[in-house]
Formats: structure tokens, C-alpha cells, sequence
């Protein structure tokens, strides 16, 4: 293992581009609603975890964890897959409704986390203005396939597509509840305890976060939750403002709070490959060109386009 080793994405991927943007963390804490939908799953957090007396501790382990997998090497990403690996298989949970004895290890349960992160992260980024063709968002999809087994799953088994992610949820939405869980994890998003002197930091600032987070969530989510879904066109554009305003924000200030992973990446394999998206953007505009009738194709070194024959 060289110091340049690009990782398991590089500069070249679609994942280096996107997960640099500030929208992230609104996406994250998006996932974080859709993840308390399954009620094995939620039931998994709330009992091995400590996430309401150590709130931004694990949401900062969560963020060096992506940043890891997503800009680190790929010695540093099996690591911290091997780390994540041997919790889980530690850890144990009561089924709500059964009471049955589960692992937190359960594939389905794993997978519904990695969908419903991926899910979040594409789509509150592209929503909010990260232009991104259909292509690259199937290559963005496909590209985490890699996390998927580093966390314990088989690659195979795991949607490679923006059409394979939608039905996935088409197909897990039967198992989708609000539970006591749930109803706990929502409360907590909400009003996560903090600080006396910090309290109108979170009515100022985290409130809108958590709420922007939320209006993002599909309509069924909105359902299960029990509070009406805001329109579609209303939530892009307060995603699109949101996103505009935190992108004037300079990218170098921006990657110097914690855990810093870009600004390792960049000192590791040289300042010329530092994330921007202005190549997906020439990309996406070659793929969306007037005339541009061609044939989109990924042969596993980034999208290439032809003319038809």
C-alpha cells in the first residue's frame, strides 16, 4: 500500500464529487429518519446504542466512517469494514412484535441501511442543485456496491442502479412502521438535547436542518410518520436554497471540520485531484447536449459517450 493509493473511489469517481458537498449532512440526517422506518432496525440502534446521551458523538463516528470508506485508503477502508464487521456481530436485539432474539448482522438489515443512506445522500445532493445525468446517478449507485461489502454484504445482492434502488423500496415498503422507536427517534432529531447556552443555536439552526431533512423523506414516509408532505416543488426549491447558500461557502473552509478526510485525500495524492463537480457538470452537459442522441456506457473506467454505431 503506496501513499497515493486513491482508495476505492479516487478523483475519478462520482462518489468523490458528491460526497464533498455541504448538502451531506442535511442527507445524512435524512437517512437517519428513513433508517428509524424499519422497525428491526430501529430497535437495533435503540438498544445497543447510547445515541441520545452521546448525539454528536456517533454522528460524528458515522461521518469519519463514510469519509473513511468514501476518501480514505483502501487499507483504512477494509479497516474500518473489519471494525464495523466485528460489532455487529456482537450485538443482539428483541423483535417489537414477536420478541424474537435477532443479530444486528442480519443482511436485510444491513441492507436496508446501505439503501436508505444512498437513497438519502443522491437524492437531497441532486435535489438541492448538484446536477448529476441519469448515468452518473446509476454510476454513483453502482460505485457502493464496494461499502455494501465492506460492511458484510454481497455486492450481488445489493441495487447497482437509480430503477434497482426504486424497487428496492417498492419492495421493502410493506415492512415499513412507525414504531414507539420510531416515534423516539423522531422526537430526538427534533429536540436532540444539547447545552443550556446552546439551545438557541438549536432553535435557530438545527430545527431547520432536521425539518429540511425531513420534508425531503418520499411520500410514504411522510404517511407512515403521520404529518402531511409538503409539495414536491416547494421542498427542491428550499433544498435548492439551502444548497446555494452553503456552497458559497469556500470548499477549503468547509473541509477543515472534522473529520478533515478530503483534505487527507488531497495532501495524499496531490492538490490537483481535489473534489470539484465541474467535471461531472461538462460531463452531464456532453450527456444532456442538444442532438446528443448517442449511447451511455460505463465500462468500469467512468461514462463514456458515442454516437450511435
Amino acid at each position: 500500500m503506496t501513499d497515493a493509493d486513491p482508495g476505492y473511489f479516487g478523483p475519478d469517481s462520482v462518489t468523490w464529487q458528491l460526497h464533498s458537498d455541504p448538502m451531506m449532512w442535511i442527507a445524512g440526517v435524512r437517512a437517519l429518519y428513513l433508517q428509524a422506518l424499519h422497525p428491526r432496525a430501529v430497535r437495533g440502534v435503540m438498544q445497543n446504542s447510547d445515541f441520545r446521551q452521546d448525539a454528536w458523538g456517533r454522528l460524528m463516528r458515522t461521518a469519519d466512517f463514510v469519509g473513511t470508506l468514501s476518501y480514505g485508503t483502501k487499507e483504512a477502508a477494509e479497516r474500518a469494514g473489519a471494525r464495523v464487521r466485528r460489532i455487529h456481530a456482537l450485538l443482539t436485539a428483541d423483535d417489537p412484535e414477536t420478541g424474537e432474539r435477532f443479530g444486528i448482522d442480519d443482511p436485510e438489515l444491513l441492507l436496508w441501511v446501505h439503501c436508505a443512506e444512498i437513497d438519502s445522500y443522491l437524492g437531497v445532493v441532486r435535489r438541492s442543485g448538484f446536477r448529476l445525468h441519469d448515468a452518473q446517478a446509476d454510476r454513483y449507485v453502482g460505485e457502493h456496491r464496494v461499502d455494501a461489502r465492506l460492511v458484510g454484504l454481497d455486492p450481488a445482492g445489493v441495487p447497482g442502479t437509480v430503477a434497482e434502488l426504486a424497487a428496492y423500496f417498492d419492495s421493502i415498503r410493506p415492512r415499513l412502521a412507525v414504531t414507539a422507536d420510531a416515534r423516539a427517534v423522531d422526537d430526538f432529531l427534533r429536540r436532540p438535547p444539547v447545552h443550556p447556552l446552546l439551545v438557541p443555536a438549536r432553535t435557530l439552526v438545527w430545527r431547520r436542518v432536521a425539518a429540511l431533512a425531513y420534508a425531503s423523506l418520499p411520500p410514504y414516509a411522510h404517511e407512515l410518520y403521520g404529518r402531511p408532505a409538503p409539495a414536491t416543488g416547494v421542498v427542491d426549491r428550499r433544498l435548492t436554497m439551502a444548497g446555494t447558500a452553503l456552497r458559497r461557502i469556500p470548499a477549503t473552509i468547509r473541509w477543515q471540520l472534522p473529520p478533515r478526510h478530503i483534505l487527507k485525500a488531497v495532501a495524499r495524492l496531490g492538490p490537483q485531484v481535489r473534489p470539484a463537480p465541474y467535471t461531472l457538470r461538462r460531463e452531464a452537459a456532453i450527456l444532456d447536449g442538444p442532438g446528443r442522441r448517442g449511447v451511455v456506457s460505463d465500462g468500469g473506467d467512468g461514462i463514456r459517450w458515442r454516437k450511435p454505431g
